[in-house]
């Protein structure tokens, strides 16, 4: 082959690795479409962003003015969707908000009046919108599930769950993102008998079926795969169980009961056949999945005394990851722990990811080998975890805490962000912004 023929044909792929580079439409990746990204794992593989940020203030795409809210943002086909609150008393409004993702622009918004009985219920919604089509299928602290078009906003159908399955209302109100899965919303309805989860069709919100009979807790369902079926995976307030999606009938389920409240609030992580749970007062529970048939096995459990004595990892807010042969994760009061996957045992902690405090929070989204972590002081951190310990490679200002979610230690940042073609997305109670991290 002549050099002038190799030459020809290097020339294409030069000009799509810059084309690429420099434009973000042709280089598009993946959505952020609902809670936790497109696979409930918070996991993105985008080579093209930074390893490293500059200090300060990161510079902002845009920001515009929302009202407060524990709800993260959704992004998809170049649209941003979030929930807020207006109004402070118990008749409030809840919004669900329709953004341009290029801009910041309002598309559309909207709103269903509620009545607020439910734990800190000045910080608004907590559930982040599901986007699944031409769809947008939102749920309200207190329980309202609305699917409306993603074009318009316009009203498709809704359920007050709240009347319709007498909820036995979590304290801090009803927080699992709704999950799309084969025609049908599966949501955490928290339901008196056995409807604490409630499967609605997609087209219509009529009831497919509903199943447990348990006191809900606040993590958001997942789908795993068990000899080549689909499991629906749900901790509620009492046990994590694996459920045909189809028609709610149980195939497993293991004991989880609380010695205090139910008070499990990051999703269930899994990695090839090992589940994952951690609760502020339960401590963690590993699960052995079955790969052949839809069945599970606890492996360990671990709890300490109390909140303050620990063992292994007691998460509130902020979700553990799974990478490789280590569980990561933020304890109690800020702590963060490398753990033995096998064991539980506890390999190194690390106090400089985030102040120690109570309820103390990051937010981790793994980017191939690294992790971005979004502490609840409103930095970005560029990370990598190891067995070795944490390399911070660079830490930035992204926004500020508001005294919302957490009347305390000057406010927090407590809402899930999202990663959506190499840009961030992240909301307070006074506004949601927008940062590039190429």
């Amino acid at each position: 082959m002549s050099r002038l023929t190799t030459k020809m044909m290097l020339l294409p792929i030069c000009l799509i690795v810059v084309l690429c580079v420099a434009s973000p439409v042709i280089c598009r990746g993946e959505d952020w479409p609902q809670w936790r990204g497109d696979n409930r794992d918070a996991q993105i593989d985008d080579p093209l962003i930074a390893k490293k940020l500059s200090d300060g203030q990161l510079p902002l795409r845009w920001k515009v003015p929302v009202g407060p809210g524990y709800s993260g943002p959704t992004v998809a086909n170049g649209r941003v969707y979030l929930t807020d609150r207006q109004g402070e008393e118990r008749d409030v409004v809840e919004r669900v908000l329709c953004f341009d993702a290029e801009t910041g622009k309002t598309l559309w918004t909207h709103e269903d009046s509620v009545e607020y009985s439910i734990g800190y219920s000045a910080s608004g919604p907590r559930a982040a919108v599901t986007i699944h089509g031409d769809k947008a299928i939102a749920v309200g602290g207190t329980g309202r599930l609305s699917c409306l078009q993603t074009e318009t906003g316009k009203m498709i159908w809704s359920r007050d769950l709240e009347s319709d399955y007498q909820i036995r209302m979590p304290i801090w109100g009803i927080t699992a993102a709704p999950l799309v899965h084969d025609g049908m919303v599966i949501q955490v309805v928290a339901g008196t008998g056995d409807a604490c989860l409630v499967a609605f069709d997609l087209e219509t919100g009529q009831e497919r079926w509903r199943a447990i009979d348990e006191k809900a807790g606040y993590s958001a369902p997942i789908i795993v795969q068990q000899g080549q079926q689909d499991v629906l995976v749900c901790w509620t307030g009492e046990s994590v169980t694996g459920l045909n999606p189809s028609n709610g009938e149980t195939y497993w389920s293991q004991p989880m009961k609380p010695i205090n409240m139910p008070i499990g609030v990051p999703t269930p992580v899994v990695q090839n056949n090992k589940l994952l749970v951690s609760s502020f007062y339960d401590g963690s529970m590993l699960i052995a999945l079955n790969q052949d048939r839809p069945a599970a096995s606890q492996l360990w459990w671990r709890r300490g005394a109390d909140e303050k004595n620990t063992d292994s990892l007691h998460s509130m807010i902020s979700n553990p990851l799974i990478k490789g042969e280590f569980i990561y994760g933020v304890d109690s009061y800020g702590q963060f722990r490398c753990l033995d996957l096998m064991t539980g045992d506890r390999v190194w902690e690390d106090l400089s990811v985030v102040p120690e405090a109570r309820w103390a929070t990051v937010h981790m989204i793994q980017n191939g080998n690294d992790e971005i972590m979004l502490n609840e002081r409103g930095e970005l951190l560029m990370t990598t975890l190891s067995p070795q310990g944490i390399e911070i490679r660079s830490r930035s200002k992204l926004l500020e805490p508001t005294l919302q979610q957490l009347r305390r230690r000057d406010g927090v940042v407590w809402a899930h962000p999202a990663i959506a073609d190499g840009v961030i997305y992240a909301r307070n109670d006074r506004e949601l912004v927008s940062a590039s991290l190429r």
